[in-house]
């Protein structure tokens, strides 16, 4: 991985663990020192953060992390969705793979608070669509995820919210057992969908 690669996935990780916010302007010269890497690789990594729509550039500010929209967000979750599906109808699902989604579907059930169910939940839906072989559609997937988990940490701190995806995410394991890929595509989206509806009527309060 080269260095601008790294310094992408380390502000990844921050934005996942709550440590950049929205509205967070990004200190070039303090991650210079943190990470011991020329402002290059971290402008280089600013710039594609920026072409994925997860920070924009302020003038005289710098990169910062987008404000939630609600357009932005239909455009989001309905393009998740969509790559979703085309990812698993071109995958094969093992044994091996069924398992761990059954896993991490207890993971998610029993998460103790509402931060690290929607990474749960995130965790869930990148096993899934992991065996599909078009590395950057996967990259791209990853960005978007990344955007969503604002929105849905800044909406869905409820945790009642998630009795439905629970009973979705099991009937997508149950049609991906059962080879019904078509079945699984129609439960992926209706469960994404579910989600933005639920994340639009907040937005719009």
């Amino acid at each position: 991985m080269n260095l601008r690669d790294q310094v992408r996935e380390h502000l990844l990780k921050q934005m996942v663990s709550g440590a950049l916010q929205i509205g967070k302007t990004i200190n070039l010269a303090a991650l210079s020192r943190e990470l011991d890497v020329s402002v290059t690789p971290i402008r280089e990594a600013l710039t594609q953060l920026q072409q994925a729509h997860i920070i924009k550039a302020i003038p005289n500010r710098g990169f910062v992390v987008s404000e939630l929209d609600v357009d932005e967000a239909e455009d989001l979750y309905n393009l998740v969705a969509n790559l979703e599906v085309m990812a698993i109808e071109n995958s094969e699902f093992d044994t091996a793979t069924i398992e761990a989604l059954k896993k991490q579907q207890e993971v998610f059930e029993n998460a103790p608070n509402a931060l690290q169910r929607i990474q749960a939940d995130l965790e869930f839906h990148k096993l899934m669509t992991q065996g599909y072989e078009n590395k950057l559609a996967l990259r791209i997937l990853n960005d978007l995820k990344t955007r969503i988990f604002f929105y849905e940490r800044a909406f869905m701190l409820d945790d009642s919210f998630y009795n439905k995806s629970d009973n979705q995410h099991e009937a997508i394991i149950s049609a991906i057992e059962d080879d019904n890929v078509p079945t699984a595509s129609l439960l992926l989206k209706m469960n994404w969908m579910l989600i933005l509806n639920y994340i639009q009527k907040k937005l719009t309060e």
